[in-house]
């Protein structure tokens, strides 16, 4: 039987209602336990970028649940069947697969996520099965797929992406997706309308196909300038960058420089 937490992010998702999740980079379970209790839908271990090995992202998908009320997603580090796989029998309740370039890379994600006759993903639903399974169909119905449009090809084929049957959503890297339009590097303000204007096909090719359009973001209130603008979805920043911003505004206030 599919955990409610799983089920109701899923339904959430696919109805294209708003969800703010964070980002987690450290191997730190007793942290983002606590983020997780925070009141976020969701919860992203970044096994991508992340300082985050197998044992981690288990760990971490772990301290997700514990807190019982927000989703544990993964970034995989590829779109591979076997990183896809094993954050799914892990726990992952949905995968976020970077560098997707074209239709025929998001159905190959789509592929690695579903069991047969829809996919190819390989039974051995290890901790899972507590919670999104056992039973093949159910798992399908409930684990999510998100493409990440971040690079050129990702940008131009966007609309075929997006339609990809089986895929929930497409997902913006903006610093990566910043360079894809010519930036020098994220945030550069010289392509700044350009780099709009992409968040915006994204955006509406997502509403086109009926899936998920979600971002990443640096803050809380940029997060909420996307939910309102044709995102979904957004996450806020990770816990690496507010540890250190937290740190070193309790110094500067020791210090006498706030």
């Amino acid at each position: 039987m599919t955990s409610s937490v799983a089920a109701e992010f899923a339904r959430k998702i696919r109805a294209r209602e708003r969800a703010v999740g964070y980002w987690i980079v450290l191997d730190s379970p007793v942290s983002t336990e606590r983020i997780a209790r925070a009141g976020y839908d969701y919860v992203a271990l970044d096994a991508q970028h992340g300082l985050i090995g197998y044992s981690g992202m288990l760990h971490g998908l772990l301290a997700i649940d514990a807190g019982q009320s927000a989703a544990g997603l993964v970034r995989v580090e590829a779109n591979n069947p076997t990183a896809i796989g094993k954050a799914l029998d892990a726990g992952a309740v949905g995968i976020i697969v970077p560098l997707v370039n074209t239709a025929e890379d998001a159905a190959a994600a789509v592929r690695a996520a579903k069991y047969p006759p829809h996919g190819d993903r390989s039974y051995g639903p290890m901790r899972s099965a507590l919670r999104v399974g056992p039973v093949p169909a159910e798992a399908d119905a409930a684990t999510l797929v998100f493409a990440m449009i971040e690079t050129p090809d990702g940008l131009e084929n966007v609309e075929a992406i997006a339609a990809t049957p089986g895929l929930d959503g497409v997902y913006v890297g903006p610093s990566d997706l910043a360079l894809a339009v010519g930036a020098g590097f994220p945030g550069d303000p010289d392509v700044a309308e350009v780099f709009d204007a992409a968040l915006v096909r994204v955006a509406a090719a997502a509403e086109a196909a009926g899936v998920a359009a979600g971002i990443h973001n640096a803050t809380g209130e940029l997060a909420a300038q996307r939910l309102g603008s044709g995102y979904t979805f957004a996450t806020v920043a990770s816990d690496l960058t507010h540890l250190e911003l937290a740190a070193k505004a309790h110094l500067d206030a020791a210090r006498g420089n706030a």
